[in-house]
């Protein structure tokens, strides 16, 4: 059964002359989609689960186990010896259902049929303005590491906690609205997020679910009518936007920083957190936190060793999935953003979409957050700045654990990350053997990915074109993956543009001779030689371009995959030795398209959305999703079978696949 019946299609039409080399169909969508989930859930022999919303089973442990503040309500405050304040959501002026995952539902037991959807009482839950029977609101205090410098309290400074919910399968999951008000956690901010972000974090929350990257998620975003004060550009120009709520649901939105409100005073900065040298709260944060989220770890202890003992495991656990997560971004070429010890969740899932952006071209320097200057936050420094986002986490708890025992454990997060990181890039590669030389393999792959200004996800994708060098087709299989990838290059205009220098080369030269003549000022500005470094390279690389024309550009690149393909030829004749070939192909060709995505999220296509929504035609964000459900699935093999023209009709998949036009690259988030 395919996913046609969930999706709801009609229309059906080839449409090879995209993308030959990977197969795409014409399709269109529409956002009735629920009117196809029952027959599909029938087929697979799975019961429909009809929970009303009004009786869902909450379980609201954190609030009934962890200290509560003393005092209620919104008002900014110190907030100590306490993990949740208790506050009420701020209502909206009619709110509107702009979108709903029907899949994070069902992890409440919820189906969202047309009913529940349309009904004005869903809006009205999931905006704030109305309490589900058994919720109970609050907001959680936690400190943060913030581009390196300890900021003091931060807290839920506009998401509220509703509760946690046990489903049928006895799993706990915790619900959460973003953007539903002040908090004491707000500072001088309205508590508020506007549609664009709110869809940005409902999309992306999604796609990385289906992508198979460890994620928190997303069921709801709605608007409303209340305006609020936005100065997108940080030029002076405020505009007003919609006040708008998202629903999110994850295990629990615990994080590394919430272990760092017991931290002392900050030599650097001046701050400390508010329960600072709490011991007995912080042993009853990390009980609540093992014995909720790490059972399998947490034990009864009578002695101070073996209790330090239990902390270390959880800790280790910790570190590795931390190391998993952050390889599957790698492997995805998924950049986060802000990769403040806040944003890091204790149990090794994404958490608080902000400035994330998914990589075009291949640029190990990307930088998807406008306000990163310095690049700390860049795609290739994210398994650097999340092993040191868990020694700080070490640091946090080490009145319990102490850190001349959790600290040599960090080794685990380097071999998991290494581990982790080479078994996903063998599965993109076809790889199903683990040898000496694939770790070069994949670094010149990338190297030349770079030097060619290839797309990332589809130069990966055009990987399955090449079949094993004993298979009748590899000849041929060769000359198509060369024609693919070189499509997916950048042009010598796209490059140009891209290395384009951001300082005047002559400014740049006295600066270098400025240097030269008083080393000391490298250490002086040692915050800044990074920006320096990247912009030097990137006069070097505008240079070099300088004299190249789009035909030499081309023969240059073929000329470099080639040479990677030679070597990529001579390792996968290592993989076949005494094997049925033809059975191996296909095996490799599975695990490929399965490891590869043809459609991610890119900015520019969140973007056509978002201006559609903003307009007050939401179809576009629900037609969005459907596409990001089946990000690995070839169109033309999925509905590839006689289809009823009874369905609903859904958009091009095309431009989903191909890479962006010069005009669709380089949006950035702020």
């Amino acid at each position: 059964m395919s996913n046609i019946l969930k999706y709801g299609v009609k229309n059906i039409t080839a449409r090879k002359s995209c993308l030959p080399s990977i197969g795409v169909v014409q399709v269109d969508v529409t956002a009735t989609f629920f009117s196809k989930t029952k027959a599909l859930l029938a087929h697979k022999n799975v019961p429909v689960i009809n929970m009303a919303l009004e009786k869902l089973k909450f379980d609201n442990l954190a609030l009934r186990t962890l200290p509560l503040d003393s005092e209620t309500g919104n008002r900014q405050r110190r907030v100590e010896g306490a993990c949740f304040s208790l506050v009420d959501p701020t209502p909206v002026d009619s709110p509107e259902t702009v979108a709903v995952s029907q899949s994070a539902f069902e992890l409440l037991d919820v189906e969202v049929t047309p009913e529940v959807f349309s009904n004005e009482n869903f809006a009205a839950y999931f905006s704030g303005n109305k309490l589900l029977p058994g919720s109970q609101t609050a907001a959680h205090c936690y400190c943060g590491h913030q581009f390196g410098h300890f900021s003091g309290q931060l807290g839920d400074g506009c998401a509220i906690y509703l509760g946690e919910v046990v489903n049928q399968k006895e799993e706990r999951w915790e619900m959460q609205i973003k953007g539903a008000g002040k908090t004491p956690y707000s500072r001088h901010a309205d508590g508020r997020k506007v549609l664009r972000s709110s869809i940005r974090e409902f999309l992306c929350s999604e796609a990385m679910h289906y992508l198979g990257v460890p994620t928190t998620r997303a069921g709801s975003c709605v608007t409303s009518n209340t305006k609020v004060i936005r100065d997108i550009k940080y030029d002076g120009n405020p505009i007003l936007e919609k006040a708008t709520v998202i629903l999110r649901i994850a295990p629990t939105f615990i994080r590394f920083g919430s272990f760092e409100i017991f931290k002392p005073l900050d030599a650097v900065t001046g701050r400390e957190g508010p329960s600072v040298g709490q011991q007995d709260l912080l042993n009853k944060l990390l009980d609540y936190t093992i014995s909720t989220f790490y059972p399998q770890i947490w034990r009864e202890v009578g002695s101070t060793a073996e209790r330090q003992q239990m902390l270390l495991e959880f800790y280790e656990e910790v570190l590795r999935r931390t190391a998993r997560l952050v390889a599957k971004w790698q492997c995805v070429g998924w950049c986060h953003g802000v990769l403040n010890t806040d944003n890091m969740s204790i149990m090794g899932i994404t958490i608080d979409y902000g400035p994330y952006g998914f990589m075009d071209r291949f640029d190990p320097g990307f930088i998807c957050n406008g306000s990163d200057d310095g690049g700390r936050y860049s795609f290739e420094k994210q398994p650097e700045i999340c092993r040191w986002n868990c020694l700080k986490l070490g640091e946090a708890i080490q009145m319990s654990l102490p850190l001349e025992i959790s600290k040599p454990s960090i080794k685990v997060f380097d071999e998991e990350f290494e581990s982790a990181y080479l078994t996903g890039m063998r599965e993109k590669f076809g790889l199903q053997k683990s040898l000496d030389g694939d770790k070069e393999l994949v670094s010149n792959f990338l190297s030349t990915m770079l030097e060619t200004g290839c797309d990332f996800t589809n130069g990966f994708r055009s990987l399955s074109l090449v079949t094993l060098p004993e298979s009748a087709q590899s000849e041929e299989s060769k000359h198509k993956f060369l024609d693919s990838i070189v499509k997916e290059c950048a042009s010598l205009t796209e490059l140009q543009k891209f290395y384009k220098p951001k300082i005047p080369p002559g400014q740049m030269a006295m600066f270098k001779n400025l240097l030269e003549q008083q080393p000391h000022l490298a250490e002086v500005l040692r915050g800044q030689m990074a920006v320096i470094d990247v912009e030097l390279k990137r006069q070097e690389k505008f240079q070099s371009l300088k004299d190249m024309t789009s035909e030499s550009k081309e023969h240059a690149d073929r000329k470099l995959w080639s040479d990677w393909l030679d070597a990529y030829i001579a390792r996968l004749s290592k993989e076949s030795t005494g094997s049925d070939v033809t059975l191996l192909n296909e095996r490799r060709l599975k695990l490929m398209k399965a490891s590869n995505p043809r459609i991610i999220l890119r900015n520019y296509i969140a973007q056509e959305a978002i201006a559609k929504a903003e307009e007050g035609d939401y179809s576009g964000v629900q037609n969005l999703l459907e596409v990001l459900k089946t990000p690995y699935t070839d169109p033309e093999e999925e509905f590839n079978q006689e289809v009823t023209s009874s369905l609903p009709a859904l958009p091009d998949l095309c431009r989903y696949v191909s890479k962006p036009s010069s005009d669709n690259t380089g949006l950035i988030v702020t």
